[in-house]
């Protein structure tokens, strides 16, 4: 996989937890939105890994 696409999915990911992270907060579930923020600071940081390669 080019490094194009990959930075794409790493968006792309970041997008659905952000939304999640959204919905789990509004609902109150705030376990869950702490575990989407982590998801999303890892894969921002691996977004930013890819797209300086």
């Amino acid at each position: 996989m080019n490094r194009q696409r990959l930075s794409l999915l790493y968006a792309f990911g970041i997008a659905l937890n952000g939304a999640a992270l959204i919905v789990a907060a509004t609902a109150g579930s705030t376990l869950y939105a702490v575990t989407f923020g982590l998801v999303m600071i890892y894969l921002a940081i691996r977004y930013v890994m890819v797209s300086r390669g």
